[in-house]
């Protein structure tokens, strides 16, 4: 996986969502390499890597197995792992199978439906479903030809209507460098989070959230919060989404200040 880092320190592991790659972090590295070694991956089949053989499997669980595996090639004992959206999933995970890699694990805004015990999975709404019509839409204007519509439909689907529109044109480069894994993540689905899973948590949690974020992401993280027994929770105000890029002084405090609380246990 190709990747950047910056600074000295602890290793910082952040994992990218959905249409990005490791340019999404850079003012996390920006701001954090101060105290950290701050590392940025970007995941089989993302910009740069573009040209990953088709046999490849794109899927969350080879992902998580890839990030796993990235720490423990990278030798530098076991990391501090931040994930945003489908790459909160796919850290979440990752934590789950090698305890022993991840130190603390941070989730922003962590994508996949919900399932409560006793109930059936959740169906998160129509805009934040990871196979809803909007989105098989959005994958299938793209693959047409027609890109920007397709991801301006996919992009205000996570985030909030016109979030596209108010985007920087290096937000929207590393999106259109990665339009060509929406189709393929479409027939991936995310697995639902459940208790069980869980309680398979050893580290310490941080659990960010936008204020403006989606209600999926806030039920998640919520539910998330109450199954975790060693979880915070902290909301980035005035921020959706993509609160780490919004209001990225205010995310990365919450990152340092957890860290630094669990550091001094």
């Amino acid at each position: 996986m190709p990747y950047v880092e910056a600074g000295d320190g602890e290793l910082l592991l952040f994992v990218h969502g959905s249409l990005c790659d490791y340019r999404y972090w850079q003012p996390q590295l920006a701001g954090l390499s101060k105290r950290y070694r701050c590392v940025a991956v970007s995941l089989t089949h993302y910009w740069p890597a573009t040209g990953s053989a088709p046999d490849l499997p794109f899927s969350w669980s080879a992902h998580a197995a890839e990030v796993g595996e990235f720490i423990e090639r990278f030798d530098a004992g076991p990391a501090h792992v931040v994930g945003h959206s489908r790459g909160g999933c796919v850290a979440y995970h990752c934590a789950r199978r090698h305890p022993e890699r991840v130190r603390t694990l941070t989730l922003a805004d962590p994508g996949g439906p919900l399932q409560v015990a006793g109930r059936a999975s959740a169906s998160p709404p129509e805009a934040v479903n990871p196979v809803n019509p909007l989105r098989a839409k959005a994958a299938l204007l793209i693959e047409a030809g027609e890109v920007e519509a397709g991801l301006q439909l996919f992009v205000d689907s996570v985030s909030r209507p016109g979030f596209w529109a108010m985007s920087t044109p290096a937000f929207r480069r590393m999106a259109t460098d990665n339009a060509h894994t929406l189709a393929r993540q479409l027939r991936d689905p995310l697995p639902a989070y459940v208790p069980e899973d869980a309680a398979d948590l050893l580290c310490p949690v941080l659990l960010i959230d936008g204020e403006k974020s989606p209600d999926m992401f806030r039920r998640t993280v919520t539910a998330l919060q109450s199954w975790l027994p060693d979880a915070r929770r902290a909301t980035v105000r005035g921020a959706s989404h993509g609160m780490n890029l919004a209001h990225p002084s205010a995310f990365n405090r919450y990152v340092d200040e957890f860290i630094q609380a669990v550091n001094a246990r």
